[in-house]
């Protein structure tokens, strides 16, 4: 009986998303890094380094890239700690660092939170590109068409791409999405330098309170964050490289990580600086949205956002299927079957385009998402969890660097929603939902 099942289990592994295909290389851990990491947060950094300062902005944008990249060093080691067994996701991790019912109610909530809210997000990033496009090649005898209908389009390219199984299925649009992603960066700072630091630029606050400089500051804090989020999907990531006891997966996984990190500091460093400086705090909270001109330009690297973002949903989408097939399948007892996946699928889809259609307002969700959720799962958790499975000496550098990550991620979640709530208030006051 005991053989059954397990060969049974094995035919739902093997039908579920990330255990599908265990034979990526190094290489595909890159793409996918730099596909889930350069999202649209990296437009926003300049307007993010206009409400920090330059001091805060640089330490804020510095400190971020080490600490993260430190804390997904760490994922990848506990990947494989336990000899013979591989956390393939998140939350299997979390259960073996705090026990099975805590560990899921402690990573579930957030890592959903943080993948869906990402999708929803991208879901209104890819509309208002197409918008953005569709505004600067149509000038005249133009349908007017709104925000909502431009998000409509771009879902429609993910009610078709959702069926694909598992992450090695989707590896040629996240490498394609990677290349976009290097590539609309790179047009963003240097279309701005070729426009040149702006004749009456202001490096001080945009807020005319002192309140409102800080609330505006908290907000900034939860835009940096969400740049760095590729932490919710690195286990899984992980999951789809081979490993055996002479050649565990961290070694190639690592590899493709500092490859991605290489990429991520050469997209956000030159954006948000040069973004700044050209700008200053006239910036918007895009920084496609201020370079006007040239208009070819503008569209084409407009079009490698879509691209990109498309490539971006994808990866996001495919833990929270996994989370959605794995219930279904083995706590409900629904067969895996192709009309099952077709039906959540769909839905999921559906889902996140009706909330971006119902709440377009893009630089406050940014914040509230980064703040709330990202903080964690990308700043302290894995310093938690490493503390708790390794117990390194009290007062051992491994202790006190997870500390001081632990303190820093923890100030972070606490301060920058508070910043973002107000300005999604604030936006909401001019804006109609199901504009």
């Amino acid at each position: 009986m005991a053989d059954e099942r397990s060969a049974e289990q094995k035919k739902i592994d093997e039908w579920l998303p990330i255990t599908s295909s265990r034979n990526a290389k190094w290489w595909y851990s890159t793409f996918h890094n730099v596909t889930a990491m350069v999202g649209a947060g990296v437009l926003s950094l300049p307007y993010a380094m206009s409400e920090l300062g330059w001091g805060p902005g640089v330490t804020v944008l510095v400190l971020s890239w080490i600490i993260t990249l430190y804390t997904l060093w760490q994922m990848v080691e506990m990947h494989e700690m336990v000899p013979g067994k591989r956390f393939d996701r998140y939350h299997e991790l979390g259960q073996h660092a705090f026990g099975e019912k805590l560990g899921l109610w402690i990573v579930v909530p957030q890592q959903v939170v943080v993948e869906v809210g990402v999708d929803i997000v991208y879901m209104v990033t890819g509309g208002k590109s197409l918008k953005k496009i569709h505004d600067l090649l149509c000038k005249e005898n133009c349908t007017n068409l709104k925000l909502s209908h431009f998000i409509m389009i771009f879902a429609s390219v993910h009610f078709c791409l959702v069926h694909l199984p598992n992450f090695n299925s989707i590896s040629s649009i996240s490498l394609a999405a990677a290349v976009m992603s290097l590539s609309y960066s790179t047009i963003g700072w240097v279309a701005s330098i070729k426009k040149g630091v702006q004749p009456d630029v202001d490096y001080g606050y945009n807020a005319k309170t002192n309140k409102g400089a800080v609330f505006n500051f908290f907000s900034a804090l939860g835009d940096v964050a969400f740049a760095y989020a590729g932490h919710n999907v690195v286990l899984e990531i992980q999951a789809t490289i081979p490993s055996t006891p002479e050649k565990p997966s961290k070694g190639p996984m690592w590899r493709g990580v500092v490859v991605a990190y290489i990429v991520v500091a050469v997209c956000y460093f030159p954006v948000a600086l040069i973004g700044y400086w050209v700008f200053g705090n006239s910036v918007e909270d895009n920084i496609l949205i201020s370079l006007e001109k040239p208009t070819w330009l503008i569209v084409t690297a407009n079009f490698f956002v879509v691209v990109h973002v498309i490539g971006s949903y994808q990866i996001y989408a495919m833990p929270v299927f996994d989370m959605i097939e794995t219930v279904l399948v083995k706590k409900l007892k629904f067969k895996p079957t192709w009309y099952l996946r077709f039906i959540t699928r769909n839905l999921y889809v559906a889902f996140t385009m009706f909330v971006g259609i119902a709440i377009p307002f893009f630089g406050g969700l940014l914040g509230f998402f980064g703040g709330f959720a990202f903080a964690p799962t990308t700043y302290f958790l894995p310093c938690i969890m490493w503390l708790a499975i390794y117990k390194p000496k009290r007062f051992s550098l491994s202790w006190i660097i997870n500390w001081i990550c632990i303190i820093l991620g923890v100030l972070l979640m606490v301060i920058a929603p508070i910043g973002a709530l107000r300005s999604i208030i604030l936006s909401a006051k001019n804006l109609k939902f199901f504009s």
